[in-house]
């Protein structure tokens, strides 16, 4: 009796999580207005996160022209092993969103430092965020390395039709 149970408590909370994402609008993780007038020159762009690179070193990520063949194949293995269970190619959302057109809403220093800082972007990036209150999943820090992140950057431009 009890693998029944757990098989249908973790469907149940697939269930919910994919219901809850689906039913929140796409558009908002769009970036909030930031229209208030900034008085305290203390707080850097650094450390409380551009809302473009996001929070951490990524702050200029040199694209390829064309798409690089080697790391979209190794993006695509990345992927396979460590997104594909709750991202889908598509925009249909899963766990987390879908990833079609993601280099297009996403700057690829945001996307960088999203892959590798995720604790401190879901902390302090309001885009970020707003995709956290969407999905109401957190997106476990998959301990990519710079590399690796690089490579599902490519395999995403990839998906996006970048050539």
């Amino acid at each position: 009796m009890k693998p029944k149970f757990l098989v249908g408590t973790i469907f149940f909370a697939m269930f919910i999580g994919v219901v809850a994402c689906n039913s929140s609008s796409d558009n908002k993780d769009a970036t909030p207005d930031n229209s208030a007038a900034k008085t305290d020159t203390s707080t850097s762009a650094a450390s409380a996160g551009d809302e473009k690179t996001g929070v951490g070193k990524f702050q200029h990520v040199d694209l390829t022209h064309p798409l690089d063949k080697k790391m979209i194949a190794e993006g695509k293995n990345v992927y396979d092993l460590k997104c594909a269970s709750c991202h889908k190619l598509t925009d249909e959302k899963l766990v987390g969103p879908g990833w079609k057109d993601v280099t297009k809403r996403r700057a690829p220093e945001w996307i960088m430092n999203f892959v590798t800082n995720t604790d401190e972007m879901l902390e302090k990036n309001a885009a970020a965020k707003n995709l956290y209150e969407v999905c109401l999943v957190k997106m476990p820090n998959q301990n990519l390395s710079d590399d690796d992140a690089r490579a599902v950057l490519e395999f995403q431009r990839n998906n996006d039709g970048d050539k």
